[in-house]
């Protein structure tokens, strides 16, 4: 049998609610809503921990974050790790990166257990911090660091510096058509292709979507969770629609240069979002909670097993993309990865299907957190006596936050005082507490929270 190719793309910092296949109007992504309608649509897809290196390393290795040791943004991926692309190359895949990186770099701490400090984030990455993607490579660590918009520069595999002056998704773009006419018929492939787009321009503090965005998409609908809040999305969220846009009008250059080589229906095509964009209305930056808006993500598939226009509502999230990666290629899964391959739930496998997804949060700016999320309910507790930065475990937490999301989709509402919840606080403890376990990390004590538990009697 014919070995597939795969294509993974991920964008960076994307809700799901963008997509018109998760229930945008407007006309944001034509291409990936016509690729839903030819393969699969997760509808409830999450990322396991909204921030960029940390979701990145899970989508490596199949382990979470704090396996990984890149709880954090500023921690590179282990060079023992065996990635998905080691594991593919094994197979006699070509194996390609092109992008955003973000696990080269240790930086940011003083620390003596975290290793050598290695600062590859303006710089070309070494072979051996390149996670296995030894065949073509076209990529920055931190290629917000290295680019703006419409200018900037990635290395390549003999860490030679590449410069674009066209709109940033466009470079990579080109990119990636450059592999497919080298590569596409020289043996099987992945492709692994990571946007920064719809991320913001961090030196530049706002998002920019191609010229034209903010008239163009002017007169957005503001999403629920949204609405009456402050934050910074009324002037952004029309380029960060743009970007969105940008992205999947590239979508279809890539599957246009599929079909010009006979290599689409042969192609398993993944697309996803590392973590989504809060716009500054659930703490002081743009991820980092535990909240619908950061973690909840689009993911379409399309090819192989992944055909017909279905619709999954399981939950599912990031962890479970390296072993359906794996079975893709027919190689057998190994027994550490976290997560199951999302062949089960096209198949009819789904009775045992978890029905949770647990959530990690840490970095900068904020406490070390963990939440689990099920189908009605998010429950979410953290220390607030522990940096999310410094530390990647905690053995307490302190009960945060509830929401009845069957009642309160937006999330305004928190329960976690109301004492007539406070039987689904107990259930939703325990099953947070074995989700921590099942990931490797020793149980904590939670610490409920009652009305008027701090105040002065």
């Amino acid at each position: 049998m014919e070995q597939p190719n795969i294509l993974f793309i991920l964008s960076d910092q994307q809700r799901f609610d963008t997509c018109g296949c998760y229930g945008q109007k407007h006309n944001i992504t034509p291409n990936l809503d016509h690729l839903a309608e030819e393969g699969v649509c997760f509808k409830h897809a999450f990322s396991n921990q909204p921030v960029c290196g940390p979701t990145r390393s899970i989508l490596q290795t199949g382990k979470y974050a704090t396996e990984t040791g890149c709880y954090r943004n500023g921690i590179a991926l282990p060079t023992e790790s065996k990635t998905i692309a080691h594991y593919l190359s094994e197979k006699g895949y070509s194996v390609a990166y092109i992008g955003k990186w973000h696990l080269a770099s240790t930086v940011w701490d003083s620390r003596e257990d975290i290793g050598e400090h290695k600062d590859f984030m303006k710089k070309a990455i070494p072979v051996e911090l390149r996670g296995g993607y030894k065949d073509f490579w076209k990529a920055a660590d931190v290629l917000e660091d290295t680019s703006h918009p419409y200018e900037g520069h990635l290395f390549d595999e003999n860490m030679n510096k590449l410069e674009f002056t066209e709109y940033r998704v466009d470079a990579l773009t080109n990119y990636a058509l450059e592999f497919l006419d080298k590569y596409g018929h020289k043996s099987p492939f992945f492709l692994y292709l990571s946007y920064l787009e719809p991320h913001q321009q961090n030196d530049l503090e706002k998002f920019i979507g191609p010229k034209g965005s903010r008239e163009r998409f002017k007169d957005f609908e503001v999403p629920g969770d949204l609405k009456e809040t402050e934050g910074d999305w009324k002037e952004n969220f029309p380029d960060y629609l743009g970007c969105c846009n940008s992205i999947d009008g590239n979508l279809n250059r890539i599957r246009n240069k599929l079909k010009e080589l006979d290599l689409e229906e042969n192609t398993i095509t993944i697309y996803f979002s590392d973590h989504g964009c809060h716009f500054k209305t659930r703490n002081e930056e743009y991820k980092r909670s535990c909240h619908e808006a950061s973690i909840r993500v689009p993911l379409i598939i399309k090819g192989a097993d992944f055909l017909g226009g279905k619709v999954i509502s399981e939950l599912v999230s990031t962890i479970d993309i390296p072993p359906t990666i794996l079975k893709c290629a027919n190689l057998p899964i190994p027994k550490y990865m976290r997560g199951r391959p999302l062949q089960e739930l096209i198949n009819g496998s789904n009775k045992s299907w978890p029905q949770e997804v647990f959530i990690q949060i840490s970095g900068f700016r904020v406490r070390i957190g963990r939440a689990v999320r099920t189908k009605r309910w998010k429950y979410s507790v953290r220390n607030p006596e522990k940096s999310g930065f410094l530390f990647a475990k905690s053995e307490k937490y302190f009960e945060d936050e509830l929401y009845d999301l069957k009642n309160d989709p937006y999330e305004k509402n928190n329960l976690i005082e109301n004492p007539n919840y406070q039987y689904i606080k107990v259930k939703l403890s325990e099953t947070l507490k074995r989700k921590i376990k099942e990931a490797g990390e020793m149980v904590p004590q939670i610490i409920p929270k009652m009305k008027n538990n701090n105040k002065k009697k």
